[in-house]
């Protein structure tokens, strides 16, 4: 295990086993969670004394009629104080994570109720000893609020979801039992305080959503899809249920449930440098992980393997995709993918007759570049044992896998079996078609990128993303965990010029808003979305793309505000990288740099050109000497970026 644990204190306090009432602080006192075990159990939690979560009930109803966290005695209760810190296999904002909480443990006959306070959120989870096969009917999760919030709603229409939702500008009285959300969810509670919503520790269970109440405006209730007792296969990769249970999942003997998860800030700030769903999440769960490798990825699919200015006609073929190795190993970049078309769609091992895998697995070796082939979940489900030993013989790195779009129980578990069995074998995960992250990747960090994204391939047949939606993610989405965003356009176009074309697309946005794409958002497996032959095109681009790093040791947020703006300060090494991005707005920002050490140092900048706002593919450079006592001034024009390396002189 890559971590370092100082345990401070583990503290065991003797309750009165007959109180009602339980108080849990936070390791400074900022966060404090009240539990009242009465005729039924309800939290509630404070921010600086001030209601964030009024009073909300929770329970669990299992089929053998009893109900946790109704008309209950406590047997005992105990808190913990652990401070420990983490250092994460694949690095995503930081090299070392600070994990400090208090934690209090309320034990009843069978089961207890945990409950932790850090100064930035709190969280709780049910823990079952009880032994034997049970099911769970119900799960009873509230969010009690003091008053009628604005919220950022990522709307759903069904479980059969890739959760690649708009982030809707709503009220909580306006979500009634009849409109429903994924998570997680972003709650303004006035005063800069925001409260967003998720879950950590999914496993063996099915997926939180979140409904309005009808008995509380102010409210939301979880929902959670049954156990699948019927499905139909549409085409090769969407399994749709046509029958759920009247439970939500299927248990045996003890076992812990999912936390649910309330991370409260003060600033927009603190919600990008969270790292709350990893501290909460399971420990790791594989032994050797120096195989892991995170990189940058040249992607095929989004420009529909377009190349040109070649002697050969342009496919799915293997010259295509010696193509792609030739430009990833030209700019450092770690591995190419072979997306849809590489096999015949139903049968994962019936490669087409224009690709030889092990040839490009050789020839990629030969320019230190690897190999990552998409499937489809179901297909490759069929031939599991089979096809992953298939890849790891031709010497492939691993799979992004895609189409699963549920997370009821039995989804969710093969999530973890592909993760575990794919960690046998040395290879790779990147889920697309999926919910969000919620632990797994400490767990089994060879689970490297999620989609569960609104992202770039969107635009080769909509509007969105754009730069509106794109600033609402390292604030909501992006606190879950790393996202298979795929940035990297080089056409890009202004909300006027914009148009969805399917082989040849665009971006919204300006180009320097692609590139400021991969300061501030995370994923450890970075895609390069576009074209090789436009990127060929770009090497003033290409000087920044093949520098900028996908994992990082520090990262410092220097302004952020919710859908409008952000500017991010990333070091890996001795280098930062800082990456800027506005909304529609023309934007200006004064950047401090005393995030730097000492002496001098050279920025090498990359900004929107003076044109930017008629012509978004106008860029310019400039290079400066700045030290930690230098402000910067950077001008961003509509939907616009700016970035920047900084290294020492």
């Amino acid at each position: 295990m890559k971590q370092l644990i100082f345990l401070f204190a583990l503290l065991v306090l003797g309750f009165n086993l007959a109180a009602k009432d339980y108080t849990l602080e936070s390791p400074t006192g900022k966060i404090t969670v009240k539990i009242a075990v009465g005729e039924k159990i309800s939290y509630e939690v404070l921010l600086n004394g001030k209601a964030i979560i009024a009073p909300s009930t929770i329970s669990m109803t299992l089929d053998d009629a009893t109900s946790w966290g109704i008309g209950e005695k406590v047997k005992k209760a105990k808190t913990a104080s652990v401070s420990q810190e983490l250092k994460p296999v694949v690095q995503r904002k930081f090299a070392t994570i600070k994990d400090e909480y208090n934690q209090l443990t309320l034990s009843f006959k069978d089961h207890s109720l945990e409950v932790r306070a850090y100064d930035k959120g709190a969280a709780y989870r049910w823990v079952s000893n009880k032994k034997g096969d049970y099911k769970v009917m119900s799960e009873e999760v509230n969010f009690n609020f003091p008053a009628d919030h604005n919220i950022w709603f990522p709307e759903e229409e069904s479980f059969m979801s890739h959760q690649e939702r708009v982030y809707l500008r709503d009220k909580l009285s306006n979500v009634g039992s009849d409109r429903f959300c994924s998570t997680g969810m972003l709650v303004d509670c006035g005063n800069n305080v925001k409260t967003y919503i998720s879950e950590s520790g999914l496993l063996d269970y099915a997926g939180l959503w979140l409904q309005g109440s009808d008995e509380n405006a102010n409210a939301l209730v979880g929902k959670f899809p049954g156990v699948v007792l019927e499905e139909e296969l549409i085409r090769d990769r969407d399994m749709k249920p046509t029958k759920y249970a009247d439970y939500i999942a299927e248990c045996s003997g003890p076992r812990n449930f999912p936390w649910r998860v309330m991370l409260i800030t003060e600033n927009d700030a603190d919600l990008i440098q969270s790292d709350l769903i990893y501290q909460l999440a399971p420990e790791q769960l594989i032994e050797n992980t120096d195989w892991i490798k995170p990189g940058k990825v040249a992607w095929d699919w989004w420009n529909a393997n377009n190349i040109y200015g070649v002697d050969f006609e342009s496919g799915i073929n293997n010259q295509t995709y010696k193509y792609y190795i030739d430009f990833a190993s030209k700019y450092g970049l770690d591995y190419i993918i072979l997306d849809e078309g590489w096999y015949h769609l139903g049968d994962v091992l019936d490669v087409v007759d224009d690709i030889d895998i092990r040839e490009l697995v050789d020839y990629g070796k030969s320019k230190n570049v690897d190999i990552i082939l998409w499937v489809v979940w179901k297909t490759l489900d069929d031939k599991l044992i089979e096809a992953l030993d298939q890849f790891k013989a031709w010497g492939v790195k691993g799979i992004k896998i895609d189409f699963m779009q549920r997370d009821d129980q039995w989804m969710v578990n093969f999530y973890e079996k592909i993760a575990k069995e794919c960690a046998k074998r040395e290879l790779l995960v990147d889920f697309h078609g999926a919910y969000k992250p919620v632990g797994l990747d400490r767990a089994y960090p060879n689970v490297i990128s999620y989609e569960g994204v609104r992202g770039l391939e969107n635009n080769k047949w909509s509007e969105l993303p754009d730069p509106e939606h794109n600033l609402t993610l390292p604030f909501i989405r992006m606190v879950a965990g790393p996202m298979d965003y795929t940035p990297g356009a080089m056409i890009n176009k202004t909300k006027l010029n914009f148009n969805p074309v399917f082989t040849e697309p665009m971006s919204m946005g300006t180009r320097c808003h692609q590139l400021g794409l991969y300061v501030v958002f995370e994923s450890p497996l970075q895609m390069l979305a576009d074209n090789p032959s436009n990127y060929y095109r770009e090497p003033e681009c290409m000087e920044f793309l093949s520098a900028v790093p996908s994992t990082w040791d520090d990262t410092k947020v220097l302004e952020a505000k919710v859908s409008d703006y952000v500017a991010i300060a990333r070091r890996s090494g001795d280098t930062w990288y800082v990456g800027a991005l506005t909304d529609w707005d023309p934007r200006e920002m004064e950047l401090k740099l005393d995030f730097l050490g000492n002496g001098t140092y050279t920025m090498k900048v990359w900004k929107d050109g003076i044109n930017a706002d008629k012509h978004a593919a106008d860029f310019a450079q400039e290079t400066v000497q700045v030290t930690s006592g230098s402000t910067v001034k950077v001008k961003m024009a509509p939907g616009g970026g700016w970035v920047a390396i900084i290294s020492k002189k």
